[in-house]
């Protein structure tokens, strides 16, 4: 088994007061790491999924009496998808503050469903987590650097879920099956998700440009849509771990581009399964787009498994001077130019001249593993 980096953190915080929640895709991972935990407090720990509907009538009950019953001696419950239940911030706070020494622990695989339920009736009672597929950092260790590195052209193509991870030789097949609705179908769940199918272009559509800066009235040109549906419907394929945004760095200089936006994918094998596209690595001419997707991915991972709270941006200016990638953290600044071709010079000379206390780096394939083993760069 692939040990996961937030196993540690959330170790160090078991019984202490708070619960525990992990969010994070489908097949990510959060089900198998919940009962890792499980199985380390034999005989004191439930489990209850509440993808099941008997489950969902067990916690309907909201009221501390049912909920010491449901719980009995168990000290450890697992609630997972918990998003599934209609109530339960509720039902996670009743257990909090009236059942002492138990500790919850819920996952969720949809953020916009979970976190909105939540927020307000846990605030200050919880600690929160993401589970992304493996990270870099998680898989190297697992094997080695070197063996890992060696497999950058299969994580190009196909990515890090673990489903894709466990069952090499066909990772096209299990894309296929991730890509289609059920990665995603917490998105078709809600009730004002009146098309589906344009969810689905959208999504074939951001596929096609991604590292490209997106605008959302192009999109809405380009599907037939409105610019206020498409904004609406990439955030919530945000808050269901598929895709995220990078905004353009400003500090109001005149020539930088303001209120612009890139758009990338959580995981380059659903990106590439959308396109039926997974063709090898020496005959695309889509490759720069996948190694800039996957490296923006891996320093996402990265900060959600360390818990790194900075800034995320990439940069550009009027005259076409451009940064891939930046973090900004207690007032420095760290930023990427990502080339495939490691004999291709960056031109970041602009960027330098406006932030020249800036630490400006070039990731290539020779050099991008140092950055994603250690997070303290």
């Amino acid at each position: 088994m692939i040990d996961r980096i937030i196993h540690s953190s959330i170790a160090e915080r078991m019984f202490g007061g708070r619960a525990i929640i992990i969010l994070g895709p489908r097949q990510s991972g959060k089900t198998t790491l919940v009962k890792k935990i499980l199985g380390q407090y034999k005989g004191i720990g439930s489990y209850f999924n509440c993808d099941e509907l008997e489950t969902r009538k067990l916690f309907s009950a909201e009221n501390v009496s049912s909920l010491k019953s449901i719980i009995g001696k168990n000290k450890l419950i697992m609630l997972d998808e918990a998003q599934k239940l209609d109530n339960a911030g509720l039902i996670i706070k009743l257990i909090v503050d009236n059942i002492p020494n138990t500790q919850v622990i819920a996952t969720g695989s949809s953020a916009f469903e979970l976190s909105d339920k939540l927020n307000e009736p846990l605030t200050g009672r919880k600690w929160e987590y993401q589970l992304m597929p493996f990270a870099f950092e998680e898989l190297s260790a697992h094997t080695s650097t070197i063996t890992e590195v060696s497999s950058l052209q299969k994580r190009l193509l196909y990515g890090s879920y673990p489903e894709v991870i466990n069952n090499p030789g066909s990772e096209s097949e299990v894309l296929s099956e991730l890509s289609s609705s059920y990665l995603y179908k917490d998105v078709f769940v809600l009730n004002d998700i009146r098309k589906p199918e344009l969810v689905e272009k959208l999504l074939t559509a951001l596929a096609l440009q991604v590292s490209a800066e997106v605008s959302f009235n192009e999109l809405a040109q380009l599907l037939l849509g409105d610019p206020t549906t498409i904004e609406r419907y990439i955030l919530m394929l945000e808050r269901a771990f598929i895709i995220f945004r990078l905004t353009n760095y400003s500090t109001n200089q005149r020539n930088e581009i303001k209120k612009s936006r890139k758009i990338y994918f959580y995981d380059n094998g659903i990106r590439n399964a959308l396109l039926a596209d997974f063709r090898p690595v020496d005959l695309r001419d889509d490759i720069g787009k996948l190694w800039e997707n996957y490296l923006v991915s891996e320093f996402r991972k990265r900060n959600a498994n360390h818990r790194k709270q900075c800034k995320t941006h990439f940069w550009r200016s009027i005259s076409s001077g451009e940064i891939d990638y930046l973090e900004l953290m207690n007032a420095q600044i760290n930023a990427y130019e990502i080339k495939w071709n490691v004999r291709k010079k960056p031109s970041v000379k602009s960027f330098i001249n406006q932030y020249p206390k800036a630490i400006v780096q070039t990731v290539n394939p020779d050099n991008y593993f140092l950055l994603l083993q250690d997070n303290s760069q």
